[in-house]
Parts: structure tokens; sequence; C-alpha cells
């Protein structure tokens, strides 16, 4: 193409589109996949766009779903640009060739941030090292919080997760005008962004629509009802509303959200209070997301699946709760007994394999692994061949933070130098390791195979570092099988009684929760 090329037009299912090129790679932004979601479409299922006449101008981010900002302490390390306006269902394409005829591998992001914040006009989720690696990226925005996963009696759930099967729809219908191949779409998230990818992947729907898919930091799941249900309860409270969608809809939409940020205000990953997730629908969620895939979902598509070594100093660090966890270690310790619904078996073991952890180290360990690694580790086993386990594992510059949550993230998309980057991973990032890491997905959405040994009876796990990466085997061998010997608790016991363990570590979560509540505020 000449070096003088005019600003790209691109033809969609709903009207043209014109980009820009920047640096030689052609880029749409804010292009419209479903209808603004609000008015009578306020916590219903998306709709298509209204078509446009002429040539739609799509060289800036378009608006971001609502959301509460990020805590002062977070804020410190993860960028979260807010852009208002209605019409939030949209996303972005970055292209190196907007030809129909140039069938290019596609990779299409989900943005992570626990269902209630984050988006596609995040910096470091630019598309642009992808496009000129020959992969078609494509980013989007979806319903969050309340809006997007509110469970109400009088409205269909997973609004969210709709959104986002509705512009993976778009995606396979449109991306052939911007130079992708249909038939060759990655699907990739990063924490409730992978959530939402596996479940995506499992739904009966998207058959035929996924070639491959990247889970980063996020298993397949559905969350328990009630517990969602809980948090639209207690913000009816706090509203003085009814728990429907049709008083809600009613509520201005920054009432709604500090609302929703105060009665989310100690759910997370080691807290495990009510928090917004996915959920069993009958319909597009049929059943759980993870079991389905046990049992051979989505035959034929290939896996790349893996976690940072240190997810948890992230939900730790900020704000000093790795210190103060420490401080209350017992209680923390039988917290986490009941988070993660096993007995003192667990942390026995934890503290065999780690004799000089503390109660943080402990504690964050065996939540990631229970969310994390374990159900990522079984789905891996139980499709052998089309699998490839990675481990992020190189510490932050930043004290405290280690190889945490989403801090692979600038590494994946090639855009470490980026300021945004670099307030999670600090100054001088090494550039030889963002370079392999970004090649290994740029390999894997192009052919399957990300450059090292598919899973096997071995367990080859590919660890990035700050050196050359290698692959290790059988690095969570003993941790899990301290998961696999260890009893449930909290399960009914025979004729239907909870074990009586579960009821005094739920106890101990809630006290917990307490001390954890004093010091955020």
């Amino acid at each position: 193409m000449a070096a003088d090329r005019t600003d790209p037009v691109v033809g969609t299912p709903h009207g043209a589109v014109r980009g820009r090129y920047e640096q030689g790679v052609a880029v749409f932004r804010g292009i419209p996949y479903a209808a603004p979601p609000f008015g009578p479409r306020r916590f219903r299922p998306p709709e298509p766009p209204d078509p446009w006449d002429g040539v739609r101008d799509a060289t800036a981010f378009g608006p971001t779903a609502p959301k509460p900002p990020y805590s002062e302490a977070f804020a410190r390390y993860l960028s979260d640009p807010g852009i208002p306006g209605d019409d939030c269902l949209n996303l972005n394409v970055w292209t190196p060739q907007p030809d129909p005829g140039a069938r290019l591998p596609v990779l299409v992001w989900i943005h992570g941030g626990a269902l209630t914040r984050g988006s596609s006009a995040v910096p470091v989720y630019d598309g642009s090292a992808f496009a000129r690696d020959g992969v078609v990226c494509v980013s989007l925005n979806y319903r969050l919080g309340v809006e997007g996963y509110g469970l109400f009696p009088d409205a269909p759930p997973n609004a969210g997760l709709r959104d986002q099967y509705a512009a993976l729809r778009w995606v396979h219908e449109a991306i052939a005008a911007f130079g992708g191949d249909p038939d060759r779409i990655t699907l990739c998230g990063q924490s409730a962004g992978a959530i939402s990818a596996g479940a995506l992947l499992a739904a009966p729907q998207t058959r035929g629509l996924i070639r491959r898919a990247v889970l980063q930091s996020g298993p397949p799941e559905a969350s328990d009802r009630d517990k969602v249900r809980r948090v639209v309860r207690r913000m009816a409270a706090r509203l003085k509303i009814p728990a429907t969608a049709e008083a809600f809809a009613a509520v201005d939409r920054d009432l709604l959200l500090r609302a929703q940020a105060e009665a989310g205000r100690l759910s997370g990953p080691v807290l495990g209070g009510p928090a917004f997730g996915l959920v069993v629908d009958g319909d597009l969620v049929p059943r759980d997301p993870l079991r389905a895939l046990l049992d051979g979902a989505a035959p034929g598509v290939g896996l790349l699946m893996g976690w940072t070594r240190d997810e948890y100093r992230l939900w730790l660090v900020p704000g000093g709760l790795h210190e103060h966890v420490d401080r209350i270690g017992p209680v923390a310790l039988a917290g986490a007994m009941a988070r993660c619904r096993v007995g003192p078996e667990v942390p026995r073991g934890y503290r065999a394999l780690r004799p000089d952890a503390g109660a943080a180290e402990t504690v964050g360990q065996m939540i990631t692994d229970h969310l994390l690694r374990v159900p990522l580790h079984r789905l891996a086993d139980a499709r052998p061949g089309g699998s490839y386990i990675y481990e992020f594992a190189w510490p932050s510059n930043l004290p405290g933070l280690g190889a945490c949550h989403a801090l692979e993230l600038g590494f994946v998309f090639g855009t470490g130098d980026l300021p945004e980057a670099r307030k999670l991973a600090g100054e001088n990032a090494p550039r030889a390791l963002r370079d392999a890491m970004h090649a290994a997905w740029v390999r894997f959405a192009t052919t399957g195979d990300p450059g090292w040994q598919a899973w096997d009876d071995s367990h080859p796990v590919r660890v990035f570092d700050g050196g050359v990466p290698y692959t290790a085997y059988g690095t969570l061998d003993e941790a899990m099988a301290l998961w696999t010997a260890a009893p449930r608790v909290s399960e009914p016991a025979p004729g239907g009684a909870v074990r009586a363990p579960g009821a005094e570590l739920a106890a101990a979560v809630r006290r917990l929760r307490r001390s954890v509540g004093a010091l955020r505020h």
C-alpha cells in the first residue's frame, strides 16, 4: 500500500465506517455492535443498532459502560478511563490490511475488571502490535455491574455476557471486510474477561464461531445465584426501592453506581463477599461452563491458559491489606479455609510446601490455586494435546507486587512502554520478555501452537520470567495433590445437614470481613 494512504473506509452490517492509519495500522474505534442499552432497553438483552447513512467517523473510542472509579489505592496501579455517553456497546478494530481478501487471523479481546470496571479504551489494550504482526485485533465494551449482571425477577440474567455474544456475532459477520478470517477467531480475555470467554466457549450458541481461546487468570465458572442476588438486595435496601429491574431502571445512574460500590465493598477474590458474576440461565449458560467444557463442550477448540505466579498480590498489596492479613494470621487462615471450603489439611500442606511463608502468602496462594490454577489444571487434563499452559513469573519493579494479577497484560499486547503499563510494572520492564510473550500469543492466534509442548501427562508449563522463557514440568503437582485429597467441609452431609466445620469457618470469614472493613474505613 502507498505511504500516503487516505483514511480507510469499511462497510459493516449497519453502515460504513471511516478509521485512520496510525503507524501503518488501520484503526477503527467506537463502532456500535448493538443499540444503546438504556431507556426501554435497560436491563434487556442487546438489540442491533440502528443503521446509518453515509460514512460514520470511527477515529475515537466510543462511550464506556457506566462504572464506579477504582479506589485511590487501586488507581495507583490500574488505569480505567471513562468516556460518557449512552452508546457504550461498541468495539474497536486494528488491522494491517482492511481488505476482504486478506483473510488474516483474528483475536477478540474481552477486558477484565471484576465485571464492574474496565473498558476497551484502557491504553494497555491497544491492538497495534498484534496488527503489525499480522493479526486483526478486536476489543469490545459490554455492560458492567448491576446493569450487566444484576439478577432480577423481571429481566433476563447475564446481560453483559449477552452483549459479548452479540459482539462475537458481529465479528463473525463483519470482520472479513476488515481483512480478518471469520473462521480463525481466537477469543481472548483476562480475569473476568477470561471467565466470560470460558462461558462463551461453553455456550451452545457459539459452536463454530470460535477457533481458539485464551484464558488469562480466570477459569470458566458460574456464580451462585443467591450470592449475586444479595448484591442487588443490598443495593435495593440502600436505595429504598424494590429489587426489580423496573425499579432500578428508574434510578439516577450516578446514584446507582454509588450504591453498587458500597454494596460490593467487601467483595473480591480474598473475601468472597457478595459480587456480580455469571449465573446459569438455561439459555446462553445452560450449565456450569467448567463442567460443560470438562464434559467435552467446544470440541476441537485449542486452549491457551495460565496465570501469574503471585496473582494475589494485586488483591492484597494496595491499601496495606497484605500486612493486615499477616497480623491477623489465624483468623485469615480460617477465613481462607471457609473461602475454599476445605479443612485444616490444606493450609497445613501449604505451610509444609512453603515453610517460610507468612499468613498473607499462604492465604493468597491457597485462594489463587482454588480460584485459578486448580480449575485450569483440571481443564487442561480434560483436553490434552489441544491445551497449552503458561505461568508469568517476572516480578514487578514496584515494591511488594511480585508477579501480580494483570501484570502480564503490557507484555501480551506489547504496550509495556506506555505510562499506564508502567503504573503496574514500574520502569525498565524487560523488552525481551515482552517480545517473547507477545510472539507466543501471535503464534497461537495464527497457528494454534504458541511455541511449546502441549499439555500431556508430563504437565508442561511455559514460564515467562526475566530471562529466556523455559518449560517446567509438574510445577503444580504438589499443590494439586493437596486439593485432590482434601475433603470439602461445607458440602451437605448425608441427610442434607451441613457439616459443623463449615459453620465454624463461615463465622471466621465474617470476622475477617469485619476486620478488613475496619481497615478500609
